[in-house]
């Protein structure tokens, strides 16, 4: 089985076209710009050169129909007709409460997304637009939506329920959800893979560390914590979100900086979290240059960040009860030897010791810990993808 895995948002497209007998990846592109000048898809063949093509792609569909054309090209393409594609699994954000586990897509589906979209405002409707224009494009093709909130569907009540009227849960929904489900899914898998356990018998922590950040608390298998919240804007510092803070913040920023709801909203998700405290960027990797250089203020949020990741680490060690395996991935968990480090000091007392010369890796599997750490650290590489294609293969073959 061949399978196509799309991931839109507002103004790209990533994918990825994969055989399933394999796992392997055939072609994998990305579309950025949609609907905006300069327009440009940059495909490539598991097996050749790269490819760029610029075209105007005023919308979703036009973008799809290039990443197909490009699919089938005689140059660069991978296959002889859309026929190959047998399948497509589409990321999506935001499934409320309504899906626990990946579906095949249908009306009844199609009506859910769409009645998420107040929940998910800036991620539902491309994924929705993505998977309309694949319904145009090769009609008849089944598809299957993987969401990113569907791993968190096992919280129990007392980790996802705010501290608010609880008929406000009732007649909107408003609770924890918790994003980088399938992130956090894969790592888990494959860290028990690794420590030859079964998932059932260890309990982890999975740190997805990137420019949007989580981290989840899984015992047998299961999310039971995590920290995004209703939005992901809760939870760990991000590039440029805020994360925790006190609420009453909002009502003050909006009386003295003279913001409306939607002036604080950006201002917390777009202007915050390291870019707001270092002043330098929301890219870890410039403000770990500047603290090099002396900048204190790219240092704090350096420290700053790690400290709410040490934090979440030991609430949710004390919440399970312990923790076998602590887990990195994501661009700043697979790639930054300094932030493991960092994250890591301090959490002796929980049996967590890393070896320097092991953690000193990039994007590689790798246990970190040293040989007499009681709780391992590994460097897990994430393969969302994968995870998307797997659901899809399975659902669809059933």
């Amino acid at each position: 089985m061949k399978v196509l895995v799309i991931n839109c948002g507002s103004s790209s497209l990533k994918y990825q076209f994969m055989d399933m007998e394999t796992e392997g990846v055939i072609a994998k592109g990305l579309v950025e710009r949609i609907g905006i000048a300069g327009s440009i898809l940059k495909h490539q063949p598991a097996n050749g050169e790269k490819v760029d093509i610029e075209k105007p792609m005023p919308t979703h569909k036009e973008a799809l129909q290039y990443v197909m054309d490009a699919l089938i090209d005689k140059d660069y393409g991978v296959i002889k007709n859309m026929s190959e594609i047998n399948a497509v699994g589409h990321r999506v954000v935001h499934a409320g409460e309504m899906f626990a586990s990946s579906v095949v897509i249908n009306e009844e589906v199609m009506k859910a997304l769409r009645g998420c979209i107040d929940l998910a405002p800036l991620h539902n409707p491309p994924n929705i637009l993505g998977i309309e224009a694949c319904k145009e494009l090769i009609p008849g093709v089944p598809m299957v939506a993987v969401f990113d909130t569907a791993f968190h569907q096992t919280m129990p009540k007392r980790s996802y329920i705010y501290a608010i009227p609880y008929e406000l849960y009732d007649k909107y929904k408003i609770r924890r959800y918790g994003f980088h489900g399938t992130s956090h899914r894969y790592v888990s898998e494959r860290a028990a893979e690794l420590l030859g356990k079964s998932l059932e018998d260890i309990k982890l922590i999975t740190c997805h560390l990137g420019n949007g950040a989580s981290v989840a608390a899984i015992e047998k298998g299961k999310s039971v914590d995590t920290s995004m919240g209703f939005t992901p804007l809760e939870g760990l510092v991000m590039g440029t979100r805020s994360g925790d803070m006190d609420p009453a913040i909002v009502k003050y920023l909006m009386d003295k900086e003279g913001l409306d709801a939607a002036g604080v909203d950006n201002l917390l998700n777009k202007k915050s979290g390291v870019l707001g405290i270092s002043g330098v960027s929301s890219d870890f990797r410039d403000i770990e240059q500047a603290a090099e250089k002396g900048n204190l203020r790219a240092k704090l949020a350096l420290e700053i960040f790690s400290y709410r990741v040490k934090k979440y680490i030991g609430a949710y060690a004390a919440a399970m009860g312990g923790v076998d395996a602590i887990i990195f991935t994501a661009g700043l968990g697979e790639n930054s030897a300094m932030m493991r480090e960092e994250v890591c000091q301090g959490l002796e007392f929980l049996g967590v010791n890393i070896d320097k010369s092991k953690n000193n890796v990039r994007g590689k599997e790798t246990d970190i810990s040293t040989a007499d750490s009681k709780v391992k650290v590994l460097l897990i590489p994430t393969n969302e993808e994968l995870v998307i294609a797997r659901d899809t293969k399975e659902l669809i073959s059933k």
